[in-house]
């Protein structure tokens, strides 16, 4: 999958419009092959965006766990961390 599509599942506070619609924007891209469609592609790709979104919406809203929330500071500092270690 794409290393920019970020989980979204259990965060407090939980995932806002914005970050439902990048993900789907990014899933879209890569599995169009292209950033940025043609303009004959447009409508399609931009469709595939929005029902994407709308379906991850409701994924994460019916979505159950015990476990608590994560906190989004922390993972994105266990991210850097990862990425240091890597460099």
């Amino acid at each position: 999958m794409c290393r920019n599509i970020r989980t979204l599942h259990n965060f407090e506070p939980a995932a806002t419009g914005d970050e439902v619609h990048a993900a789907a924007l990014q899933y879209v891209r890569k599995i169009a092959g292209t950033t940025k469609p043609s303009q004959t592609n447009q409508p399609a790709f931009d469709t595939a965006v929005e029902q994407i979104a709308h379906i991850t919406g409701h994924l994460l809203e019916d979505l159950v766990t015990n476990a608590p929330p994560k906190n989004r500071e922390v993972e994105a500092e266990k991210r850097r961390a990862r990425f240091a270690a890597r460099a």
